[in-house]
């Protein structure tokens, strides 16, 4: 039986979505945004719906923990740059 997708991660912007997807693919993890049509032809309208990343549920746990690094190191990233520009 293959493994089923599930949504791992939702985004008001296709763009953050496409990059999410990237990041996973970087780490040969196939990943699916859904939605994005829907809000390139209705934008503004986030309460809708929103854009969905989704994987296979054998590498949800994995994509999650990606995802969420690159978060945190992004975070770091730009605590870093607001301490440079204060000095």
């Amino acid at each position: 039986m293959p493994d089923e997708l599930i949504t791992i991660a939702q985004f008001a912007d296709s763009c953050e979505a496409n990059l999410a997807k990237q990041l996973l693919a970087d780490f040969g993890i196939e990943a699916v945004v859904t939605g994005e049509n829907f809000a390139n032809l209705y934008p503004g309208c986030i309460s809708l719906q929103l854009i969905e990343l989704q994987v296979r549920e054998s590498q949800s746990q994995q994509a999650q923990e990606i995802l969420e690094s690159h978060d945190t190191q992004e975070s770091t990233q730009d605590d870093m740059q607001e301490d440079i520009q204060e000095d």
